[in-house]
Formats: C-alpha cells, structure tokens, sequence
C-alpha cells in the first residue's frame, strides 16, 4: 500500500463496477471452491469450510485497466497463502490461474498469476470490506460476492477473479480470460502492462468513459 498512481491511472473514492457476463447469485447448496492441478491430492471446500479458515484484514490499493486507482481498501477475508496451506504442491509448482463464474460456468473466468507473488497479506479472497461510512458490510454480488480475489497492488485488476472458485496450481505459465485475447501476462500497472500488444487494444477493452460516472 504505497498510494503511489501508475501511469494513465486516475484516482477515484467510489469503486466502480466492470465485470465481464452477469453477476453470479450465490447459491450456498451448489457453492465450492477446488484446489487442483499440479498436487498430491485435489480439495474441494463448502462455504463454511472456507469461512472458517483464517481471518486477515488487509488494506489495499487497487488499480484498474480501465484506467481508474482506489487507495486504501479495506478488505476481510482469506490470504492466499492459507488456501495453499491445504495441499500438497508439486515440485516446481510456479504459477496459478485463479477461476470464477462466468455465466453460468463456474471455471468461465480465470486470470494467471506468479505464486511467489501472492503469499503476503495483500492477496486475499475477500467477502468483506468497510464501505463508505466505514463501516463493515459484506462486498455487493456485482462486487463479486460471495468469494472475490484481490490481487497485489502489482497487479491490475482484471487478475482479481470475481466469484472465485477455484485455484489451479500451475508448473508453467497459462493464459487466462483476458490474456487469451491480447491482456498482458504479467500485468503490471507501473510499467502499464496492459496489453500484450502495446499498439493495439483488444476487443473488449473499456476504457475511463466506462467508469468515471458509477
């Protein structure tokens, strides 16, 4: 949290709300979140499970692709690293891609991310935050309730999987959602990687007029 603004980013006190698909509306009966790929042993988790893991608060800068930075988040949830804890990696385990609902598809979304980079406390799968007056409440369904991953603030946005399901551990590298069509793979808003072409904005880009009235 060093609210320091990334190049072509401009700073907002809303959050504002750009999602690819519907929100998903949470189901607790058919709700899980897996832990697979590259383990000794797959596990699958209910939402108790997952609310009774390990409580961290964490407070967050975010920065968007879309152009806009929010300082100063304050966020309830599950570090990362403590979903690692319950499994078993494999060697030379390097990579994940964390997955969410898109649509109806629980694995529809997913962004790739470096493992070494996710085991501090500013990579959480949030479900709660302080809202404007300050106060706890839980994050909105278009927010990404009831499991939201925030990623580091080295990262934009997009790689924060709204409706989180699933975490795949990864010895390689692989694309995700947006990094299938033209996002950048390491996504690093202080150098403004955006796109993997920086001459050309993919299909489905938004840009600030997407946000700056929400």
């Amino acid at each position: 949290m060093n609210n320091v603004l990334p190049p072509g980013q401009l700073e907002t006190k809303k959050w504002p709300i750009l999602h690819e698909g519907d929100a998903y509306k949470y189901d607790e009966s058919t709700w899980s979140f897996k832990l697979f790929g590259a383990v000794k042993e797959e596990v699958t988790l209910d939402y108790n499970t997952v609310r009774n893991l390990p409580v961290t608060v964490s407070t967050v800068d975010m920065h968007c692709v879309t152009t806009w930075s929010k300082f100063d988040t304050t966020f309830e949830g599950i570090a990362f690293r403590d979903f690692v804890k319950l499994v078993e990696l494999d060697e030379d385990v390097q990579f994940v891609k964390v997955y969410g609902f898109l649509n109806d598809d629980p694995y529809g979304y997913s962004a790739n991310l470096p493992l070494k980079d996710l085991m501090g406390d500013d990579a959480l799968f949030v479900y709660r935050w302080r809202d404007s007056s300050r106060d706890w409440a839980d994050i909105r369904p278009k927010h990404g309730f009831p499991l939201r991953f925030i990623p580091p603030a080295s990262f934009y946005l997009w790689k924060g999987t709204k409706w989180a399901t699933a975490i795949e551990f990864l010895k390689e590298d692989k694309p995700g959602y947006w990094e299938e069509r033209g996002y950048s793979m390491t996504a690093n808003p202080f150098n403004e990687e955006r796109f993997a072409d920086k001459n050309n904005k993919p299909k489905g880009y938004f840009g600030a007029d997407e946000w700056k009235d929400q």
